[in-house]
């Protein structure tokens, strides 16, 4: 009994929260306004956590995708991290700067580059790992394991269903990173 009146007060608060904030008229109730601030939260502790290699987010994001040692073009990455190709375009032109990735013509399409990480690269992934690693555990360090699932769940429902309004869709690919 004293389980089923605490979720009946909990919905009851939780009603009310979306009662009270239903014209979204104040920062806090808007889930866009926060989950832009989470954004920047992340970026920042990744920032702290990953200094010393100079490195951003979505620079890791696009080594990442190319951890397995494929050869991709500019509009696949661009998917597979859910950014722009022009964003891309730029992450990968000063990754190849920095050694980390090599851009070749593709044989079937001279319209068209492939890009591919080079060991150097691969060995920047290793070291960037760890404090990536930490960098989500800050972020998610006051959730529950339970909360943790269920913000994993809510975060990626409303991706799916409200993706392809984003100015580049994602259409991630999950695959195992080849060893290094």
């Amino acid at each position: 009994i004293l389980c089923y009146l605490m979720r009946s007060k909990l919905q009851e608060i939780v009603d009310k929260m979306i009662e009270n904030s239903a014209d979204f008229s104040n920062l806090i109730d808007r889930p866009g306004h926060l989950i832009r601030r989470l954004h920047q939260i992340h970026v920042a502790l990744f920032l702290e956590e990953c200094s010393e290699y100079n490195l951003t987010p979505v620079q890791f994001g696009v080594l990442t995708v190319l951890a397995n040692g494929r050869a991709r073009d500019q509009v696949t990455i661009a998917k597979m991290i859910g950014v722009d190709r022009n964003t891309v375009a730029d992450v990968i032109r000063r990754l190849v700067r920095r050694q980390l990735l090599d851009r070749y013509d593709n044989p079937g399409d001279k319209r068209t580059k492939f890009t591919k990480i080079t060991s150097e690269g691969k060995h920047l992934i290793d070291r960037v790992q760890p404090g990536m690693i930490e960098a989500q555990r800050r972020l998610i360090s006051p959730l529950s394991d339970e909360e943790y699932i269920r913000f994993m769940e809510l975060s990626q429902k409303l991706i799916k269903a409200n993706d392809l309004s984003g100015r580049a869709p994602w259409s991630p690919i999950t695959e195992v990173p080849a060893k290094s």
